[in-house]
């Protein structure tokens, strides 16, 4: 009797911690939409995550060891499981929009969604994508637990400092004409919180570095039909306010001020890759503190 009161009594708030569910900063819906949009055309815009893929097999070349079965998530038009496959590796595709999946034959999925069991994988890589994705921790714990032991992640997205010239040109359209600053380019991660992220997910040995790459415009619509056609328009859930033909005209102009003698105006992309390994008994392991031999004064000492 006393147990069943003891149910019966309301257990202090702290006991019953709800779970906390990450802020749905993109529109999952509408990135669902533009990605079946840019499908039939995308091989004319895909010249970024080309670029993204030579990053990452030049890494995958670099690693000694071999494998079967690879993730190519996020997999748009299949171009980076094709590499895999020419390597000899058995390939499963995922995209979060239908046609792509549907393309490479692959399963509809967003990346923070993943259904597959526990070491399903020794390989997982990603072209492009995870810059806007809700849940960028989930996607790269459920990464990491897809891993078999030992198993490698590469990963590439754009970060931060891609796009200047062209938030520049946002910024001064906005203000002035007076209005409220929009937000028009989505949040972006830097090396630092790339790599901050990969521990946090569980990564061994995670390594975060960035690829600067130049792509030079004659104006900002062409700029724009490049980000339309690789789908990095505008999908945040909140805030988002359509550019008028007005504030577009304004942004035009002020782009145009940055144009070199030549008339065309360099833009930054940015492109943040990570490497990051599942846990496995092989592995280096850093070695326990205070357990070196040798001094590190002495050492800067001795060449100086």
């Amino acid at each position: 009797m006393a147990g069943f009161i003891a149910a019966l009594v309301p257990q202090p708030a702290a006991m019953h911690k709800p779970r906390v569910t990450p802020p749905e900063i993109f529109d999952r819906n509408l990135r669902r939409i533009r990605r079946n949009r840019i499908a039939r055309d995308f091989a004319r815009f895909a010249f970024l995550r080309a670029h993204m893929i030579e990053e990452l097999l030049d890494r995958l070349d670099d690693t000694v060891r071999s494998f079967i079965h690879a993730l190519d998530l996020g997999a748009s038009d299949g171009a980076l499981g094709g590499d895999l496959r020419a390597r000899g590796m058995q390939v499963t595709s995922t995209d979060a929009g239908h046609v792509f999946a549907q393309m490479v034959s692959g399963l509809q999925c967003d990346e923070d969604r993943l259904p597959f069991a526990p070491g399903s994988f020794d390989l997982v890589m990603s072209a492009g994508g995870l810059d806007s994705v809700n849940d960028l921790p989930g996607a790269l714990a459920l990464v990491r637990r897809s891993l078999k032991p030992d198993g490698l992640f590469l990963g590439a997205f754009l970060g931060a400092g891609s796009l200047s010239g062209l938030k520049a040109a946002m910024l001064a359209a906005d203000l002035g004409s007076g209005d409220t600053l929009h937000a028009r380019i989505h949040p972006q991660i830097d090396v630092r919180t790339a790599g901050d992220l990969l521990v946090r997910a569980g990564f061994a040995l995670p390594v975060a570095d960035g690829v600067h790459l130049t792509v030079r415009y004659s104006d900002i619509y062409r700029l724009m039909a490049d980000l339309r056609g690789m789908g990095l328009t505008n999908l945040l859930s909140a805030g988002r306010v359509p550019l008028t033909r007005a504030r577009l005209a304004e942004a035009a102009s002020a782009y145009a001020l940055r144009a070199d003698a030549d008339g065309r105006i360099s833009e930054p992309f940015e492109i943040i890759c990570v490497t990051g390994w599942a846990p496995g008994p092989d592995q280096p392991q850093p070695a326990r503190r205070g357990s070196a031999t040798a001094s590190l004064s002495n050492a800067l000492k001795s060449r100086s």
